[in-house]
């Protein structure tokens, strides 16, 4: 019942009349070394672990977070444009970061003429605590829900699974 609540309040905070599928990408890396990126994929029931995916990101400057980004996403969509069959696109695709990510996501969608995402950054507030994070929605609004509200639980529930996915695989490309 709980993420039905934060999936509607997430639908209402992007005026959409539903969410049905979301992603969030993350970078993960030490000192631009042995970079990972990690999709996760959520639906109404939760985490869809067995669609989660990582990158190895490789012939990038180190540390370009930027250019991680945008090899990731290139790899996720590219083949759903290629016309590969069973290729499902999400709804919401969040993107772990601030303006510079966002535009590598926007890019990447443009590009491949993906059409029908409705993107999302999560940036972290200024003191980088929880419940302070910004969206940075699809016309160009930044919105501050507050700790309180449902929308930012689930997506920070997303995105700290992002994260967490990315820094294991990362913690084992380096070992």
């Amino acid at each position: 019942a709980t993420q039905s609540q934060r999936l509607a309040a997430l639908a209402e905070a992007l005026a959409l009349p539903g969410v049905e599928r979301m992603e969030c990408f993350d970078i993960s890396h030490t000192l631009g070394e042995a970079t990972v990126a990690s999709c996760v994929v959520f639906d109404a029931a939760g985490p869809v672990r067995n669609q989660y995916r990582r990158y190895n990101i490789a012939g990038i400057e180190p540390g370009d977070d930027y250019a991680a980004m945008h090899q990731a996403l290139q790899r996720r969509f590219r083949p759903a444009v290629e016309g590969e069959p069973d290729i499902v696109l999400p709804d919401v695709l969040l993107i772990d970061g601030g303006a510079g990510q966002v535009a590598q996501a926007r890019d990447v969608l443009q590009e491949n003429g993906v059409a029908g995402v409705v993107l999302v950054g999560v940036a972290k507030g200024p003191a980088r605590k929880a419940g302070a994070e910004t969206l940075l929605l699809p016309d160009g609004r930044e919105v501050q829900p507050g700790a309180a509200s449902p929308a930012l639980q689930l997506v920070q529930q997303v995105r700290d699974e992002a994260h967490r996915f990315a820094i294991t695989g990362h913690r084992g490309k380096r070992q």
